[in-house]
């Protein structure tokens, strides 16, 4: 009786296993969540900071967490209203969007409501497979 071998060559014809994970597209990101107020001090510079931004990568499936960062100065005279923000990163949460893409996003959505060209997005991701992803998306 000749049996077929379970030992294989991991190097040979292996792909990676693991559950399917279906997520959204990028058309699930709220930007009409996004609000202003008035806000007439144009010099004054604006940071923002949170560590609870969550997307998916579409490539696994899996959720990438990352620390945003938002500095910008209210060129428009307008500012963000946080609430409103917290709403906009949160529809991200079930959007499959490479890590590069989703700092492009939040950059060209921000300054387009702010009306400002002084804007910059960092992205810090956390250590996937022992490498950690830090993107950066415009100048103060």
């Amino acid at each position: 009786m000749d049996l077929k071998s379970n030992i294989v060559n991991p190097y040979i014809g292996q792909t990676a296993e693991g559950k399917k994970i279906e997520f959204e597209s990028t058309d699930s990101i709220e930007k009409e969540e996004l609000k202003v107020f008035k806000f007439n001090s144009t010099k004054q510079y604006i940071k923002i900071y949170t560590k609870e931004f969550i997307a998916v990568c579409p490539f696994s499936g899996l959720p990438d967490v990352a620390k945003i960062k938002i500095e910008y100065y209210p060129e428009g005279k307008v500012a963000l209203e946080l609430k409103s923000l917290k709403y906009y990163l949160i529809s991200f949460k079930n959007v499959g969007i490479y890590q590069e893409e989703v700092t492009k996003r939040i950059y060209s959505d921000l300054k387009e409501i702010l009306k400002t060209k002084k804007i910059r997005i960092t992205s810090k991701y956390n250590v996937r497979g022992g490498l950690y992803t830090t993107c950066v998306e415009g100048d103060l």
